[in-house]
């Protein structure tokens, strides 16, 4: 796909910059995500990788460049964008008193989605919590509380973008499985994924539609330049 085209339907991160207190954590950071992209963020802690994923949401500005989404930048999209996004970040953003159904139906309608009763049964199925969907999530554990979470992307399918942060941690084999086979179901059908993580697993897409990023690789001292990026909005 050319740059042009993946200006005007996937995801373009263009030069960004970001500092943290004093210190410089990138520069000229840039990738392509075109529709169908499996992005896997990498990095040793410390190098700006949870920074990065809230900078693709929107939640957080760059301190220099810039994110295009459909060719404009997200800043000016930013009813259109959320609308499309699935965010799961390092916290769960699930209510304690609320059962782990009622979060997940929650979740859904501030997504502006309609699920039934099954389809929220199935996707806590999937993350292993069949036993466990009338408990409140304040009587979960750690790690049940963020497959409560992780439920929502099985009911969030038709949301083209999703970004997550280590959504594989604190999770048992077969939901490893299920989740490993929900990312690579959203690529095939055209999504985007970008994901960090610090295990190995594997996701069932071709080569081609998978781009690793090194964090580390735009720090300061490596002086990488940005690659030149196509679209609407000033770029660096």
């Amino acid at each position: 796909m050319s740059n042009s085209a993946v200006a005007r339907n996937g995801l373009s991160v263009c030069g960004l910059e970001l500092e943290r207190g004093e210190r410089l954590l990138f520069r000229g950071l840039a990738f392509e995500a075109p529709p169908g992209t499996l992005v896997r963020l990498a990095g040793a802690n410390g190098t700006g990788k949870t920074s990065l994923l809230r900078l693709l949401t929107g939640l957080m500005v760059p301190d220099a460049g810039e994110i295009l989404y459909k060719g404009e930048s997200i800043t000016k999209l930013r009813e259109d964008f959320h609308r499309d996004l699935v965010y799961i970040g390092h916290m769960n953003g699930v209510k304690d008193d609320l059962s782990a159904r009622e979060n997940v139906r929650i979740a859904a309608r501030l997504g502006n989605l309609i699920v039934t009763d099954s389809q929220i049964n199935e996707a806590l199925g999937a993350v292993g919590l069949t036993d466990f969907t009338e408990h409140t999530t304040g009587e979960l554990s750690q790690g049940q509380r963020r497959r409560v979470a992780l439920a929502r992307l099985f009911v969030s399918e038709m949301k083209p973008v999703w970004i997550l942060d280590e959504p594989f941690t604190a999770l048992d084999v077969q939901s490893v499985a299920n989740l490993s086979d929900a990312v690579a179901r959203h690529v095939r059908a055209g999504g985007i994924v970008i994901y960090t993580t610090h295990q190995e697993c594997a996701v069932d897409v071709p080569e081609e539609k998978k781009l690793t990023v090194d964090v580390s690789d735009f720090a300061p001292k490596r002086k990488k330049k940005a690659q030149a990026c196509l679209g609407g909005g000033d770029h660096v």
